[in-house]
């Protein structure tokens, strides 16, 4: 069974990981060696818009709903009972997920059943993290009382580990004594791993436009220097195993740069492809 690391990222030191691909094909699982990016199927026929490893299993949100697995080998996807979901994160134990109509529920296991959290009126949600609410309207911060509006405009994805960042159309901006921006430009979607990440400390990053990747190193953002300007300019997301970071971009390929910067590349043929996240599993062998 994978190590937990936090509520929405688990793997194992182990050098054997999978891959699992949000597209509108479906969901698609990569495995990924030492040494290469291997086999990978479609597991699950649907118009994925987001996918994340939680405490549960990993959960997708689609367009029919929330499906959830179980974790590798034996990763089958059930529905859970939501309706057209936009964005899944895993959050205190569980599933958190937001639909079309910015309602914000979590997944009880126990009841199967659905507890509503918060709902956004006026804007549209477009991503989770942990706590955090990327919205057309900015970010917010799920509490016991519902949304806290947390400030900026026009979110389009949040990180919660370590420092929190918020990728907006004007820049990508850290939250400390409130929002500063670390750079300029319109940031489509950011990510951080949380193994590295401790509080007051930003550890491993990744944060995108629609014409850069840029990667958090010695305390500072600067451009990827581990790929290509033309593989760069198209990466939608980015997940994190045990010495490895793994990129996805829009045309359905995954760049795994490993910890002594080698990358090696995999195209699955997903177009549309969203959202990415990675669960450690030892193989049969």
């Amino acid at each position: 069974m994978p190590a937990i690391r936090d509520d929405h990222v688990f793997v194992e030191d182990t050098d054997a990981h999978v891959a699992y691909i949000a597209a509108g094909l479906g969901i698609t699982a990569a495995h990924i060696g030492a040494s290469t990016v291997g086999e990978f199927a479609l597991e699950h026929r649907c118009d994925a818009r987001d996918v994340a490893a939680t405490r549960l299993g990993v959960a997708a949100a689609t367009a029919d709903g929330v499906v959830l697995s179980t974790a590798p080998p034996d990763s089958s996807f059930a529905d859970i009972g939501f309706p057209a979901a936009v964005a899944v994160t895993g959050f205190d134990g569980t599933v958190l997920a937001a639909d079309e109509d910015g309602r914000i529920a979590q997944y009880d296991p126990d009841a199967g059943a659905w507890t509503d959290r918060a709902v956004l009126t006026d804007a549209t949600v477009r991503a989770l993290d942990a706590d955090l609410v990327a919205a057309t309207d900015g970010v917010h911060r799920l509490t016991d009382a519902g949304l806290a509006d947390a400030g900026l405009d026009d979110a389009y994805d949040v990180s919660a580990p370590g420092v929190p960042h918020a990728a907006t159309s004007e820049g990508l901006f850290a939250l400390g004594n409130g929002w500063r921006e670390a750079v300029t430009g319109a940031f489509r979607t950011v990510a951080a791993d949380p193994a590295s990440a401790a509080p007051g400390a930003t550890g491993v990053a990744h944060a995108a436009t629609a014409e850069a990747c840029f990667e958090h190193r010695a305390d500072a953002w600067q451009p990827c220097r581990d790929i290509a300007p033309s593989d760069a300019a198209r990466v939608v997301d980015a997940t994190y195993a045990v010495d490895t970071t793994i990129l996805l971009t829009a045309a359905g390929t995954l760049i795994v740069v490993d910890g002594d910067g080698d990358a090696r590349h995999r195209s699955l043929g997903l177009p549309d492809a969203a959202a990415v996240t990675v669960v450690g599993h030892t193989p049969d062998r």
